[in-house]
């Protein structure tokens, strides 16, 4: 797997939350994702970001452009220096919440995109990762 191009974005305020959805489109649109695609990716970009923002007191997201032989991907990495995720089955669960959301963000985010990955210590912060290729 080839990353063919990446931009790290901070993520510090809601106008940052904003900025990440805008460049995840502007990236899908650049891979040639299909509208439906790319709201995938952008929701659940903007729902890591919202959570990387509120619960992790903020951070950054990398977004590479992949290339897997035919395949084409985005790919984005979420990283903050919170608290951190003491049990991420619980976090993971539709309708658990440690703040005042839904509880729908985490699990939400894995159903739309094709890969997910979460990494996260207590008192040192969390990593989420996730990719959608076309």
């Amino acid at each position: 797997m080839i990353v063919s191009k990446s931009e790290v974005l901070p993520i510090r305020s809601s106008d940052d939350v904003v900025l990440v959805r805008q460049a995840v489109r502007r990236w899908a649109i650049e891979l040639g994702f299909s509208l439906v695609d790319q709201t995938k990716m952008i929701t659940a970009a903007s729902e890591l970001a919202r959570n990387a923002l509120d619960y992790g007191g903020g951070g950054s997201v990398r977004l590479e452009s992949l290339l897997d032989g035919a395949r084409k991907g985005l790919r984005l990495t979420f990283e903050d220096s919170g608290p951190g995720i003491p049990d991420i089955e619980l976090a993971l669960t539709d309708g658990y919440t440690s703040g005042k959301g839904m509880g729908m963000g985490l699990g939400g985010s894995r159903r739309l995109v094709n890969e997910f990955a979460i990494e996260s210590r207590v008192g040192e912060g969390t990593r989420v990762t996730i990719s959608r290729w076309r």
